[in-house]
């Protein structure tokens, strides 16, 4: 089975790094199109607060559905028809959310955007992991990087966008052009991995085999469970945070926000060096313990410049955990890398969801400051965790 799982990867290391680093900046650019117009789409809509909070409960909901189908279909036809076919219907239901005319329409598009989403995220990771394997040192943070970088291309175009009046929908199809075109240009490089593992492959694993093999995953995935927890914290509530609890003028809201997405794309792009120099343990404790730090620093002094420091701390702290996870668990001898991708985005994936309502209910039972004080705990906890596994 070890043979099967570690084919000779079917282009050239270059290439196959510029083709995966091309899919991830699609899939970055898709998602922060979406991202950048749903002020737009929720005026169109006549939406309230409360009713787009629980439109936008369809992203989660479709990714979670779409973990059990991923995990099958790419043992089935490989992450790179995977990958081809979900980054194009990523981008056609991107257009979908465009031409949405009511919030059921909105909803059903939502559902489908991230169920492909998710699809398009497990694939491209599994490349990343290929890619990975060639170079024989960690890249794959840089290759988050790279999503992290189409973040902001993706923001400035929609600032571009709704400054020169463009509804949504033709915002939408340029963005559907564009990954087409990638997609044409780049997909040739992908590494062709169909036909990874074979059904009888498959079958020879015992029940008690496939326990053995999922205990490491699931610690992995519990890693990454309480990394996403603070990373989802970051981004629905930093913004809250400097508004309610640092009483920042309007002008400064966002500076919590920025300050950590632009220290969690610059910490994507150093993880790979610091790993390879001092270890994936020593990286994960490293990035909990940060993330613990900074989350301290701004419960214990609200006030604005300390809390863009320690807000600072948090992007650079979860910066490196899930490439780092990710990577790991790709490199598993027993499974399929896809199969040991989705495993661990199941659970790591939960936690990306529940800790914004966690959140939400801690602060409506106590304060915002003491559901800040949890998440520094999980942040501890990635720390804690990782020194007890076998990395």
């Amino acid at each position: 089975m070890d043979t099967a799982l570690h084919q000779p990867v079917t282009t050239s290391r270059l290439a196959l790094r510029i083709a995966v680093g091309a899919m991830f900046f699609m899939a970055g650019l898709c998602f922060a199109s979406w991202a950048s117009r749903i002020p737009s789409i929720q005026q169109t809509l006549h939406l309230s607060d409360a009713g787009l909070g629980g439109v936008l409960l369809a992203i989660p909901t479709g990714l979670m559905c779409s973990l059990p189908f991923t995990g099958w279909i790419i043992t089935k036809i490989g992450s790179r028809k995977l990958l081809i076919i979900a980054i194009c219907l990523y981008a056609c239901f991107l257009v979908g959310l465009g031409a949405a005319q009511t919030p059921v329409e909105l909803i059903a598009c939502l559902w489908c955007f991230g169920f492909v989403g998710n699809a398009a995220n497990i694939a491209v990771n599994t490349q990343a992991v290929a890619a990975e394997k060639l170079y024989k040192k960690p890249i794959m943070a840089s290759f988050h990087g790279i999503w992290s970088l189409a973040g902001f291309t993706g923001a400035g175009i929609g600032i571009f966008m709704i400054g020169h009046k463009i509804v949504p929908f033709h915002h939408f199809i340029v963005i559907l052009i564009l990954i087409v075109i990638g997609v044409v240009f780049t997909s040739r490089q992908l590494n062709d991995d169909s036909g990874l593992v074979s059904k009888e492959e498959v079958m020879v694993l015992s029940i008690r085999d496939r326990l053995r093999t999922m205990v490491p995953l699931l610690k992995l995935g519990v890693i990454a469970f309480c990394s996403m927890i603070c990373e989802g914290t970051m981004f629905d509530w930093s913004g809250v945070y400097f508004k309610k609890v640092i009483h920042a003028e309007n002008g400064w809201i966002g500076a919590g926000y920025f300050a950590f997405m632009c220290f969690m794309a610059m910490g994507r792009f150093v993880t790979d060096w610091f790993a390879g120099q001092f270890g994936l343990k020593r990286t994960l404790q490293i990035s909990g313990t940060l993330t613990a730090a900074g989350l301290l620093v701004s419960v214990i002094f609200p006030y604005l410049w300390p809390s863009i420091f320690a807000f600072m701390l948090v992007g650079i702290g979860v910066s490196s955990v899930v490439p780092m996870i990710y990577s790991s668990a790709g490199k598993t001898a027993t499974m399929s890398p896809g199969v040991a991708l989705t495993a661990v985005s199941t659970i790591g994936f939960s936690g990306f969801m529940i800790g914004p309502p966690l959140i939400g209910f801690i602060a409506g039972i106590a304060t915002l400051r003491a559901s800040f004080l949890l998440i520094a705990c999980m942040g501890m906890c990635v720390a804690l965790l990782s020194s007890k596994a076998k990395l």
